[in-house]
């Protein structure tokens, strides 16, 4: 498999470099999900920080293979994160670069490919990982201002806004609480299609839209109704439902149904 040759000859060349403490993998290599298709996530653990200094991340990317392309995670809340396109074999890299003390603060435990003088085992036995769960109170505050806001874009005939909307909905909502739904790790929709049921799949597709007004609020009332299932389903007595702002703004939406 091209990724864990790829994270081999990395061994192998990291070993050498005294800057390094050691490298572990994340992501599919955890749960031994890697395929034909899987990015490979990498976490090098260096001496001294050096994710603010882009000339020295790249000078190690560009040590372990033919690299075509790196920049710098910000898009995605990650500065520390470089993310890697190489050649022979073409592969999707990421690699994040951390110091011994920011390795204990981790939302998994990585496997250990290369640890030199046994500092990441022994950080895993000072810290624990905490995945960010989705806080359910918050999301129930914010959600019928949302569907207002998407209510109005469709109103008005702005039909990609009310679409991207959709799509992020299903990012920030849908998928989390499906995942937890599953007893699985809140990670947006990202392999929903291999762990939900066909029943629970259905409900999610059924948020896909069309470019059409009357498609996308028929979506978007189908989003009512999965979040309303996901609601019912995972929040207990101490989430705080706002039952006014959601009555106003549904009565809106039968409004805005009939015009």
């Amino acid at each position: 498999m091209i990724q864990k040759d790829f994270a081999n000859r990395a061994v192998s060349i990291l070993n050498k470099n005294e800057s390094v403490i050691g490298l572990a993998a994340g992501g599919s290599w955890i749960t031994n999900e890697l395929d034909e298709f899987s990015d490979l996530d990498l976490i090098v653990v260096t001496v001294d920080k050096i994710s603010d200094q882009i000339t020295k991340m790249k000078e190690i990317a560009d040590s372990l293979g033919d690299l075509l392309s790196a920049f710098t995670g910000e898009h995605v809340g990650e500065p520390r994160l470089l993310i890697c396109l190489y050649e022979n074999p073409l592969l999707h890299v990421d690699l994040k670069f951390l110091t011994l003390n920011e390795f204990h603060v981790r939302v998994e435990n990585p496997v250990i490919l290369l640890d030199k003088k046994n500092l990441l085992a022994s950080s895993f036995k000072k810290s624990d990982p905490k995945f960010p769960y989705p806080d359910y109170q918050w999301i129930e505050d914010r959600i019928w201002t949302w569907i207002h806001y998407a209510l109005t874009k469709i109103g008005r005939g702005e039909y990609l806004e009310a679409h991207d909307f959709l799509a992020s909905l299903r990012m920030m909502v849908f998928g989390p609480l499906l995942h937890i739904k599953k007893s699985s790790l809140p990670r947006g929709v990202r392999k929903l299609e291999s762990i939900l049921d066909e029943d629970e799949i259905n409900e999610l597709r059924k948020t896909l839209s069309t470019y059409n007004r009357n498609d996308l609020l028929k979506s978007l009332r189908n989003a009512v109704n999965l979040y309303k299932q996901l609601r019912t389903s995972l929040f207990d007595e101490t989430i705080q439902l706002q039952e006014a702002t959601e009555r106003a703004v549904m009565n809106y939406f039968d409004q805005l149904e009939k015009d």
